[in-house]
C-alpha cells in the first residue's frame, strides 16, 4: 500500500521475469498528493538510455518508459499513463489490454512533465542516470468526474520498461505474477490512499 501524507521514497524493485528478462535498472519515485493533482519524480540509473520518440502517442514503451497504472475507482476502468524519459505521452483508459481509449488532446495538454534530459529524442545514449516529473491533474482522467483527490482510495501499479533497449527489462513496484511480461493486469495493482 502507497499512502500519499508525505513523499516518501518508493523502488520499482520487482523483477518479475528474471529468467528472460534479468536486467535490473535503478528506479526510484514519489509520489504525493496536491489536492487536485498527483504529483510524481522518478529518478532512473540505467546503462543505456533510449529515445526515439518525437510526440504524444508514439509507442513510448520502446524508449526508456516509465508508467504509471491507475483505478481510480470500483469501476474496472484505470488509466495507463505512460511516459518516455523525453516526456512524450501515451494515455489510455479501459477494463483490459485490448480496447484501450485514447485520452483526448485536452487531457494531454493538463498534464505537465519535465525530463532532465529535455524533449528533443536522440536515439541511443550511454547516460546513466535522468529524471522525470509528472504533475496528473484529476481534470485530466476524462472518464471519471473528479475533482480532487483528497481522501481518494484507489488502486495501481509503477513500472520502467524498455522493449527496444539493447538489454531490455520490465520493472515494477507491486508484483506481476504472469508468465511473460504483461503490465495491463489490474487485478496486481495495490492499494494507493490518498491523504
Amino acid at each position: 500500500m502507497l499512502v500519499t501524507q508525505e513523499p516518501l521514497i518508493q523502488t520499482l524493485g520487482c523483477v518479475n521475469w528474471p529468467d528472460e528478462f534479468p536486467d535490473r535498472p535503478e528506479v526510484v519515485f514519489d509520489m504525493r498528493c496536491d489536492g487536485d493533482e498527483i504529483l510524481l519524480h522518478f529518478r532512473v540509473r540505467e546503462d543505456v538510455t533510449r529515445a526515439v520518440c518525437a510526440a504524444d502517442r508514439e509507442p513510448v514503451w520502446e524508449d526508456s518508459c516509465v508508467e504509471f497504472f491507475f483505478a481510480p475507482a470500483g469501476d474496472g476502468l484505470y488509466y495507463n499513463f505512460e511516459c518516455s524519459c523525453t516526456g512524450k505521452l501515451w494515455l489510455c483508459c479501459g477494463r483490459g489490454r485490448e480496447n484501450r481509449i485514447f485520452l483526448p488532446d485536452e487531457a494531454y495538454s493538463a498534464v505537465r512533465r519535465r525530463s532532465s534530459l529535455g524533449s528533443r529524442p536522440f536515439g541511443l545514449m550511454e547516460t546513466g542516470e535522468w529524471e522525470l516529473e509528472l504533475a496528473i491533474p484529476a481534470r485530466a482522467l476524462a472518464f471519471h468526474r473528479l475533482d480532487s483527490f483528497r481522501g481518494l482510495r484507489a488502486k495501481g501499479n509503477f513500472y520502467k520498461c524498455g522493449n527496444k533497449l539493447p538489454r531490455r527489462h520490465y520493472l515494477s513496484w507491486a508484483p506481476v505474477r504472469t508468465p511473460a511480461p504483461d503490465f495491463h493486469r489490474p487485478e496486481f495493482f495495490d492499494d494507493i490512499v490518498f491523504d
